[in-house]
């Protein structure tokens, strides 16, 4: 491997980290260093703009939304100035459903569409892909009873994180990727354009 594909390897590797380690901890302004300008932000309670979602994460951090994420393996495809980045994640939440104060935990991957503008990566589009997940209560001694119906309504790959996000009042996007099926080969298409240097404008108006 040349040095300078090992040199953006690594600064990839340090913007997945950051993003993770400056948003779960509401360091706004350095959170914002990771996004180009045009960078946008895909995930089940939201969907636009980087400096859009900033605000609304924010918001949420004052007002007591916990979520967290934590990061595992990576791969990543480099084409020149562009990438594709593929972190295996875990993403928990807290809050009452039904009364009864419960985390959710959803495995899945950060799949990222990376960018390095005069000599700096950046995010231009970060999406999920969204593996599996289950609900606990915090105290194991309590009793949780969900919806059936509402839980059916969602994708298996997140359908608890969506149970949840739902009842305390996001609106959930409910066709986001999975392990398998057409949404997730789309999105890898999508990848492969990017990496080509081809638009993916499409990409956004799912």
């Amino acid at each position: 491997m040349k040095d300078s594909a090992l040199l953006d390897r690594l600064a990839i590797r340090e913007l997945i980290e950051n993003w993770v380690l400056w948003r779960d901890a509401g360091e706004w302004e350095r959170f914002r260093t990771v996004w180009h300008d045009d960078g946008k932000m895909y995930a089940t309670w939201f969907q636009g703009s980087a400096d859009e979602f900033i605000a609304a994460s924010s918001k949420g951090f004052e007002n007591g939304v916990s979520i967290l994420h934590f990061l595992g393996g990576q791969t990543m495809d480099l084409s020149g100035s562009r990438a594709i980045s593929q972190t295996k994640m875990t993403i928990t939440q807290r809050a009452e459903v039904h009364g009864v104060s419960c985390d959710v935990v959803c495995t899945g991957r950060f799949y990222d569409f990376l960018e390095k503008r005069n000599g700096r990566w950046g995010f231009v589009l970060r999406r999920l892909i969204y593996e599996k997940d289950r609900m606990d209560p915090v105290d194991p001694a309590a009793k949780l009873e969900l919806d059936a119906k509402l839980l059916a309504q969602f994708p298996v790959g997140y359908r608890h994180l969506a149970y949840l996000q739902t009842c305390i009042g996001f609106q959930l996007k409910t066709n986001m990727p999975g392990l398998k099926g057409p949404e997730v080969q789309a999105l890898y298409g999508y990848g492969r354009d990017w990496l080509a240097g081809k638009s993916i404008e499409g990409v956004y108006n799912e």
